[in-house]
C-alpha cells in the first residue's frame, strides 16, 4: 500500500515544529569523519574503542554517553586496526594510517602499544609502513602479534606484507 502524506500550507505567523532548530557543530564532514574499526573490550558492553581515518583514536567507558582522546599526545591521528588482548583489556594494539586509499588518505607511523588501556602508548616499529590494515593479538599469548601492512599504495617497499612480532612488537 502506497501512503501519501499532504502537508499543509504554513499559514503566515504560524508556529513551525522546526522554529526551534538551530545550526550546531557536529564536526569535519568532508575528511574527518570516516573510522576504520570499533572494537569492545570483551566481558564490558561499557568500554568500546574507535580508530578513525584522520580524527583520532576515542575511547568510550559508558556505552558511548561520551568519548575521551586517547592519542592525542602522538604524531599522528590516523588509524588502521585497534587490537585488544583477549587474556587482559589493558593491553591495546593499534596500526596507524588509513588503508583505504583516496584523495584524503592519511599516513600513519607504524604500530603502538599500550599496558593501560590506552593511558600511554609506546611506538614498536614499521614507521615507514603508512598504512596498516589489520592487527591480530593471539588470544593466549599478548606478545604474539600479526600486522597486515599495506606500506605505500604505489611502489614496492620493505614494509608491506604481513609481519609478525613474538615479543611484543
Amino acid at each position: 500500500a502506497l501512503a501519501l502524506t499532504v502537508l499543509a500550507p504554513v499559514v503566515a505567523g504560524a508556529q513551525s515544529p522546526f522554529d526551534s532548530l538551530r545550526f550546531r557543530s557536529i564536526g569535519p564532514a568532508a575528511l574527518g569523519g570516516r573510522i576504520h574499526d570499533v572494537e569492545g573490550v570483551p566481558g564490558d558492553p561499557f568500554t568500546l574503542y574507535v580508530a578513525t581515518a584522520s580524527g583520532g583514536l576515542w575511547k568510550t567507558t559508558n556505552k558511548g554517553t561520551t568519548w575521551t582522546p586517547i592519542f592525542e599526545n602522538q604524531k599522528v591521528a590516523t588509524f588502521g586496526d585497534v587490537a585488544i588482548y583477549e587474556g587482559d583489556p589493558r593491553i591495546l594494539y593499534v596500526g596507524t594510517g588509513e588503508q583505504n586509499n583516496r584523495q584524503s588518505t592519511s599516513w600513519g607511523n607504524g604500530v603502538y602499544k599500550s599496558t593501560d588501556a590506552g593511558a600511554t602508548w609506546t611506538h614498536l616499529g614499521l614507521k615507514d609502513s603508512q598504512a596498516i590494515a589489520r592487527l591480530r593479538v593471539h588470544p593466549t599469548n599478548c606478545d604474539t602479534v600479526y600486522a597486515a601492512v599495506l606500506g605505500p599504495s604505489y611502489n614496492d617497499h620493505p614494509e608491506r606484507g604481513v609481519f609478525k612480532s613474538t615479543d611484543g612488537g
